[in-house]
């Protein structure tokens, strides 16, 4: 059975294929914990997102307010 005899290099390039998701996936999440922690750290300390504070104006409304400030 010639073909038996790549099935070695076969099975170890899905297994470091498989290694290499893996590890980007920990990564990813691991990160994603990191990056909540610090967010909710800067809240803690009082830092707010600008988009939280900005009211959600209509479009001609804000095409207005920037006619009138130019």
């Amino acid at each position: 059975m010639e073909h038996m005899e790549h099935m070695p290099f076969i099975v170890g390039s899905y297994a470091a294929a498989a290694a290499v998701i893996a590890i980007l996936i920990a990564w990813v999440a691991l990160d994603f914990r990191a990056q909540k922690r610090a967010l909710a750290d800067l809240e803690a300390r009082g830092v707010t997102r600008r988009s939280s504070s900005v009211e959600r104006q209509p479009k001609e409304q804000s095409i207005q307010h920037a006619g009138e400030q130019a």
